[in-house]
């Protein structure tokens, strides 16, 4: 992801801007607190990607360049660009202005918000009915703790944490499985990555050794995209630099698409994020 620092100019913030004042929140915070937070922590707000990388990103997936379909089968039908700037400003809270190019550009906290409140109702019915749900993320160095807590809250209350299968590969690096989060590990390393390959790898492999698909998979860039594309239940977190999935949930293939910054200063700070998550959902 592409950052600025908070003055709005190309770079990386440095270790100045981290204050007392961004560090999280103990306990589970409420609605307002959570909100404050996130603006704080810039998971949402005036987040770090600029305006011209939300911008590029979008116009790349309306020109059908692959890797920005994050596993999803988008065909021909968000070829304008304009109509992707739309969903983001309606879903994200970007900034709706098409000639606004340059610049600081934004993440609603409210609707990061109402985004977990939507999540926590499916993960809710995940607990209810015991069901089956895999973790993934292709953003290891900032969503991994979050997936394995959720995980981990949904063992305690009842539900299967699938198990994938061994020996998986795709052209990218081995698909493992890492406090039970489903990553892709490239060179001794958890790989960045934004391809559904890795999801179908493991959606293959579960058919393949006659072992049911998941009932929820709960994951972030083309993880949930193939596997909302697949038919199986999805719901995820996305950048405001991601359009695809937000498109996704507009149209349907995926339930749930919360924004934020997916890859922040501190893994840390998503913690209270988290806590609220859970809450809501019933699992703490």
């Amino acid at each position: 992801m592409t950052r600025v620092p908070a003055s709005g100019t190309s770079g990386t913030p440095t270790a100045a801007c981290l204050t007392m004042d961004t560090m999280p929140i103990p306990g589970t915070p409420s609605r307002t607190e959570l909100v404050d937070h996130l603006v704080r922590t810039r998971i949402a707000g005036d987040v770090a990607t600029p305006r011209e990388n939300n911008l590029s990103h979008y116009r790349q997936l309306a020109n059908g360049v692959r890797n920005f379909w994050l596993g999803l089968e988008l065909g021909d039908r968000w070829s304008d660009e304009q109509d992707v700037l739309a969903v983001m400003a309606e879903r994200v809270g970007v900034n709706d202005d098409p000639e606004y190019r340059y610049g600081q550009d934004t993440i609603d906290p409210e609707l990061t918000v109402d985004g977990l409140d939507r999540m926590a109702a499916r993960l809710r019915k995940a607990a209810d009915g015991r069901q089956r749900v895999l973790f993934a993320t292709g953003h290891p160095g900032g969503l991994l703790e979050v997936h394995h807590s959720t995980a981990a809250a949904l063992r305690t209350a009842g539900c299967e944490i699938v198990v994938i299968p061994e020996g998986l590969q795709t052209d990218e690096g081995y698909v493992m499985q890492f406090a039970d989060v489903a990553v892709l590990e490239h060179g001794a390393t958890l790989w960045h990555t934004h391809s559904g390959e890795p999801m179908k790898a493991i959606l293959t492999g579960l058919e393949r050794a006659g072992r049911p698909l998941p009932d929820l998979v709960v994951a972030d860039h083309g993880w949930a995209g193939y596997a909302g594309q697949h038919g199986v239940d999805s719901v995820g977190y996305a950048d405001c630099n991601d359009p695809a999935l937000f498109l996704a949930e507009a149209e349907g293939t995926v339930q749930v698409t919360v924004p934020l910054d997916d890859h922040v200063l501190s893994p840390r700070y998503y913690d209270p994020l988290t806590a609220y998550l859970l809450a809501e959902a019933g699992l703490k």
